[in-house]
């Protein structure tokens, strides 16, 4: 049975909306003011809230507040765990396409003779 990581959990959960992967994509510039953040996406400003506070309780972004201006910024470290992960199931899905590639082939040879 596969390991449970919740904090793994809150990362996938966090980048599965394209709303909030738009946004770090935005932040991956600079940081960025969140009316600014607001703009583009055509959503109202608690939505995108709504949005910034899944980001930020998944570690991704980190906010900061400067007199009546919300700042957002993103934490690219936060996305290790996920780099990890992924890695870990490409080596597994390899080889196992690996194995089922040498078994395929050794059919063929043994069905040649």
């Amino acid at each position: 049975m596969a390991k449970h990581d919740p904090d793994l959990s809150l990362l996938f959960h966090a980048l599965a909306d394209p709303t909030r992967r738009s946004i770090l994509a935005r932040l991956a510039g600079e940081p960025t003011r969140v009316t600014d953040l607001a703009g583009p996406t055509g959503l109202r400003l608690p939505t995108v809230m709504r949005h910034l506070s899944v980001l930020e309780e998944a570690g991704l972004i980190s906010t900061s507040k400067e007199g009546r201006t919300r700042t957002c910024a993103i934490v690219p470290e936060a996305l290790e765990p996920v780099r990890t992960w992924l890695d870990e199931q490409r080596a597994l899905w390899e080889a196992r396409l690996d194995r089922l590639d040498a078994f395929v082939m050794t059919v063929m040879k043994e069905r040649k003779e």
